[in-house]
């Protein structure tokens, strides 16, 4: 049996990754994460706080990330995890040198549609060779049958990005850059964000490596932040909740218009415990789906909980208590490479 097999964000659940916080740290500075990352908050790249995250950061999210796993296999779900890896060992390319970041959000660095899976071209440079945490995995998807391709590793020269442009995107169009989280699958058609993580070129080559069976449809000028899943999150055929500080009705993308929409309501603010967050308030409806009678959310999103059971959705509420720390919430620290179902046609 092939172990990859995925064809949108809802059907039941038979295998996922889940990221690990071991080793955690803000890489050294660049143009890059200072455009993508920091430009909003500091003055300068040489203010980026480099080093390791804090010991108690790294421990919580640790016990969050192992009781989501628990929780999962205790749904039937199969678990794999990353390996851990020295993140403050330096690599680079004629061009630059940097060190890592973390594994703690895998839905950034691998994307399986069908029975492929694919890494990504990461748009930092110190995620540059992220995916080798999970090349045992990924060894095992391709012994089972999976196909296994890697996008064209980007160069990522400084020209790359722009720093608080006065209009357009933080990325230029040089070669394709795009983050997995960029994207999100609803059968056949494909939603793909134009933003500071990932430009229209990496949209492009996605389509092209899909092919006539899928349908990419670039989702611009909405959020140039960092992913699409906490602007957008898919609960069931004909059911997504969508976020009102950045969409508003009239750019509801299309493949939506037969479907009925949760406007996210009132975040609760997770915390966090630097001068600024990693992440904004609305990791909140960073959310998946086990099934899609059953979500796992913030325990503390209570508003968002009660919007959910309103729409016949069971909610497991779990803690994830370095969202904004870490930038990321359940969605982004999971990959879901095995659900149950078909590729459909849900537009």
């Amino acid at each position: 049996m092939c172990l990859v097999s995925v064809h949108n964000e809802w059907d039941p659940l038979e295998e996922m990754i889940v990221g690990i916080a071991d080793g955690a740290q803000v890489p050294v500075p660049d143009r890059g994460l200072f455009a993508v990352d920091y430009a909003d908050h500091l003055d300068s790249p040489e203010e980026i706080p480099a080093g390791p995250y804090d010991a108690q950061v790294i421990e919580e999210a640790a016990e969050d990330l192992d009781a989501l796993a628990a929780a999962l296999r205790q749904q039937g779900v199969t678990v794999r995890r990353p390996a851990v890896t020295d993140q403050t060992r330096s690599f680079g390319t004629p061009e630059w040198t940097t060190n890592g970041y973390y594994n703690y959000c895998p839905r950034d660095v691998l994307l399986p549609i069908g029975q492929t899976m694919i890494e990504m071209p990461l748009v930092l440079r110190s995620r540059y060779f992220e995916p080798f945490a999970y090349r045992e995995i990924l060894l095992d998807y391709f012994r089972s049958g999976a196909n296994w391709i890697s996008a064209p590793k980007p160069r990522l020269p400084d020209e790359t990005y722009n720093v608080r442009p006065e209009s357009g995107s933080i990325l230029n169009d040089l070669e394709p850059v795009l983050d997995a989280a960029n994207v999100l699958r609803m059968g056949r058609d494909i939603l793909c964000q134009i933003s500071c993580s990932g430009n229209m070129l990496g949209c492009q080559w996605l389509q092209r490596v899909l092919g006539d069976a899928y349908r990419v449809h670039p989702v611009a000028g909405v959020y140039d932040g960092t992913h699409l899943d906490t602007t957008i999150t898919l609960v069931r055929p004909g059911l997504v909740v969508l976020n009102p500080e950045r969409i508003r009705p009239d750019q509801v993308p299309a493949v939506f218009r037969n479907w009925e929409i949760i406007w996210c309501p009132e975040m609760v603010d997770t915390g966090y415990s630097w001068s600024y967050p990693r992440a904004s308030i609305w990791q909140g409806m960073n959310f998946i789906m086990v099934n899609p009678t059953l979500a796992v959310v913030n325990e503390l999103q209570l508003p968002l909980i009660k919007e959910l059971e309103g729409h016949g959705v069971e909610v497991l509420p779990l803690k994830m208590r370095h969202a904004r720390n870490l930038s990321g919430g359940f969605h982004c620290v999971t990959v879901d490479v095995r659900r149950k179902g078909q590729l459909e046609d849900y537009s």
